[in-house]
């Protein structure tokens, strides 16, 4: 079924037309994150702590066996997942959850592999654990993203980390892993060149800091890391985070408390810490993050940025000065008749974008174009 929506058209209609959302997959709940698995099938996670595939013709699977235990509760749950660059040769794949334990939560990432009937996951192991644990339901980040090094996979992962809403100041200290991002080895062991490692009191996994809720992360075609995370209200931003800076929540931000107020001195700008490439006033709450490599949809969108709005109900098409350093041209409202929180973005092996939309009922899209008229 293809749902008629309209797109904005940032080149002349003639040229390019209005996209739609054709239904792959339904009856998913609260679905968090997708990735692509040979022969055409799909790998989703379901924030419950469920993991199942979807078949070419959208049939659901049943949920994975071998899921650790997650804490299923506010924005809890089994979130991110990615697969190995050679997943096609050595089926491994890596996921992030919220990790129940004594003191509390934190996010952790694991690394599996997925069985050749792909009913279960074996060799399951956490390799790395967000600490301290903290009472709380809120602010996991969790996006993965393998690094590459000249266009090759160069052997580590990137993890985003909330500052878990209620220890905000705690994104300003590297004596923990709130509101940071963490660099380590597809092992779990730490690169000898991350910004801290001889730093004494800071913890070495640490590769940036001073973030709140990173829900959106990849990579641009020239290999660089670019996130973008929740501001309180207003104030969501999108930054290209390098190694050791510090992009200053709770300190600088463009947002204020929720029901009004300024957060701390209420500035934007400081020495040492970093702006963002760009901002939202009011916040869109983006979730999820690509970039467009393929002409599928007209020369005018390859190499735009992708990201979903979970306020609003939309697919942010973001169009890019070159180099893509230099900022944000214009943006496009895309699927707006669609009112649904779009929770990720991912372009697939054959051009297409498909997003997931979180809801007790949630499904699985791919962006088409609408025939013309």
């Amino acid at each position: 079924m293809v749902l008629a929506l309209t797109g904005a058209c940032a080149i002349p209609c003639a040229q390019a037309q209005a996209v739609g959302a054709e239904v792959v997959a339904s009856g998913l709940e609260h679905p968090w994150a997708l990735a692509f698995l040979p022969e055409g099938r799909f790998l989703v996670t379901e924030r419950p702590g469920r993991m199942r595939v979807v078949e070419a013709d959208g049939r659901l699977g049943a949920p994975l066996a071998g899921v650790p235990e997650v804490a299923a509760s506010g924005q809890g749950g089994l979130l991110d997942l990615a697969l190995d660059a050679d997943f096609a040769h050595n089926r491994t794949l890596y996921f992030c959850f919220s990790e129940v334990g004594m003191r509390g939560n934190s996010t952790a990432l694991a690394r599996a592999r997925l069985a050749d009937d792909r009913a279960r996951l074996e060799d399951v192991k956490v390799l790395f654990s967000q600490r301290p644990k903290v009472v709380s339901n809120a602010h996991f980040g969790c996006r993965i993203v393998e690094s590459r090094t000249h266009g090759q996979p160069d052997g580590l992962l990137f993890l985003t980390l909330g500052e878990r809403f209620t220890h905000k100041a705690d994104a300003q200290k590297l004596d923990t892993h709130l509101g940071k991002i963490i660099r380590i080895r597809k092992d779990g062991t730490v690169p000898p060149d991350n910004p801290f490692v001889q730093q004494a009191g800071a913890l070495p996994e640490i590769w940036s800091y001073g973030h709140r809720n990173i829900q959106g992360a990849t990579l641009a075609p020239d290999g660089t890391l670019w996130t973008h995370e929740h501001g309180p209200q207003g104030g969501d931003e999108i930054n290209l985070p390098q190694k050791g800076r510090n992009y200053g929540w709770p300190v600088i931000t463009y947002g204020e408390n929720y029901g009004g107020g300024q957060i701390g001195e209420g500035i934007t700008a400081k020495a040492g810490m970093e702006q963002p490439l760009h901002y939202w006033v009011p916040s869109i709450a983006p979730s999820g993050m690509a970039f467009l490599s393929s002409a599928r949809y007209g020369r005018a969108w390859v190499g735009n940025l992708l990201v979903g709005s979970l306020k609003f109900g939309y697919l942010d098409r973001i169009e890019l000065s070159k180099p893509f350093q230099g900022g944000v041209l214009r943006e496009h409202k895309l699927l707006t008749d669609l009112s649904e929180r779009i929770r990720d973005v991912r372009q697939g092996p054959d051009g297409w974008l498909y997003v997931l939309t979180d809801s007790p009922k949630g499904r699985l899209l791919r962006v088409v174009l609408n025939a013309a008229p």
